[in-house]
């Protein structure tokens, strides 16, 4: 399967950027790209060129009134006291100069990535400057501004009135995009993350599940701690087959988050460069299959920017265009370059050395416990599914 698709890309994506010693570097989204372009996948005439979202557009998921705080904040006009009641200004989410402009363009890149997709100009896109899912209507969170997937999502409501599957595998629940649409039965959102038991934002257990008319769209598997390939796997494809044929979706976005890794310091999970291909390829199945190929994809977390993403961003693309992953070598050229700067050796192959991950104590424990968890997400479904048929 050949899949014309676009890739959304400003050098402008970086100056998104909090401080020096901040987790969240899109400095990764340079270095993806160019790993796709020393590989030869990736060509000048595949790209797009994001625009800035406009304050109505930003007006769709956020307060005007927050909106006008970062504005502020970016100027250095707000005072640390009004910037806490917005939640810029913290450890997470400092205030930076040019802050609204930087976030003002990863959500016009998310807006070009869907006008390209569902005006017919590409099959899929891929904006992996986006995915910041913790921005909630009037306060920033867990590094994120704007949240360009609500955002988005309301733009795909507004201008296209379609029905909208929002799948997260970030290793932390999709909170921000959840919260919006809570009450929404025209958005699906289904998260797969570390357990909140250990890991920021602490939400998104199994029995949220939506409110009013709404209620019943919200899906949530919160896996244990440690939690390898296999069981997440087992999980996300369980549940995602059922809950797109519950839904049956327009179009679907999803949400990348590169933070599952067993190398990522932030999180707890442990699987390995096989999830990153298998998490594409089965989007990109189930897009077909349910929405003639609409299918939007977006980055998120993922703080082993040396090793980890890069190349779990890069697999999206060669799966959306080819619908098979990398295999073997990584360019040479790429890792010569880009050694220099990295603080630890740079893999050199696009899938991990075996046994490259400590072995897991508990592995069958939590294997069970998150097969359980899956049991009950497909009974909720299936009631569902026997709800809505009534």
């Amino acid at each position: 399967m050949n899949c014309h698709s676009g890739f959304v890309y400003s050098n402008d994506f970086t100056n998104y950027r909090f401080r020096e010693d901040h987790p969240f570097n899109q400095m990764r989204v340079v270095m993806t790209k160019e790993l796709l372009e020393a590989t030869g996948k990736l060509s000048d005439k595949e790209l797009i060129s994001p625009r800035l979202a406009t304050e109505e557009e930003l007006s769709l998921a956020h307060s005007i009134s927050y909106i006008n705080a970062v504005k502020k904040a970016g100027k250095g006009e707000l005072s640390e006291e009004q910037g806490l009641e917005y939640g810029i200004g913290t450890e997470d989410t400092p205030m930076f100069q040019g802050m609204h402009e930087a976030s003002q363009l990863l959500v016009g890149g998310t807006l070009s990535a869907i006008d390209s997709v569902l005006e017919g100009r590409v099959k899929h896109a891929l904006n992996i400057g986006g995915g910041l899912h913790h921005g909630f209507e009037r306060k920033a969170s867990g590094f994120c501004i704007y949240n360009d997937g609500a955002v988005g999502i309301k733009y795909i409501r507004k201008k296209y009135d379609y029905k909208v599957l929002y799948v997260d595998t970030d290793a932390h629940h999709g909170d921000g995009v959840q919260w919006a649409f809570y009450d929404d039965p025209n958005v699906c959102t289904f998260s797969i993350h570390e357990t909140g038991r250990y890991l920021f934002p602490g939400t998104g257990n199994v029995n949220e599940r939506g409110l009013k008319e709404g209620y019943g769209y919200s899906f949530n598997l919160p896996i244990d701690a440690f939690t390898e390939d296999d069981s997440f796997l087992e999980v996300y494809e369980s549940a995602f087959r059922e809950i797109v044929d519950f839904f049956r979706p327009d179009v679907i976005i999803t949400q990348n988050g590169a933070d599952a890794h067993f190398l990522d310091p932030l999180t707890h999970l442990c699987s390995t460069m096989k999830i990153y291909e298998e998490i594409p390829k089965l989007a990109h199945e189930l897009a077909h299959q349910y929405c003639d190929g609409k299918w939007i994809a977006l980055g998120g977390g993922g703080y082993d920017i040396w090793r980890v993403v890069p190349r779990a961003w890069a697999q999206i693309w060669k799966i959306m265009n080819e619908n098979i992953p990398f295999k073997g070598d990584l360019p040479v050229e790429w890792i010569q370059k880009w050694q220099k700067n990295s603080p630890v050796p740079l893999s050199t192959t696009w899938h991990d050395p075996a046994n490259a991950c400590k072995p897991i104590p508990r592995r069958a424990e939590i294997t069970e416990k998150n097969k359980k968890l899956l049991d009950k997400s497909l009974q909720l479904i299936y009631n569902q599914k026997k709800f809505n048929s009534l």
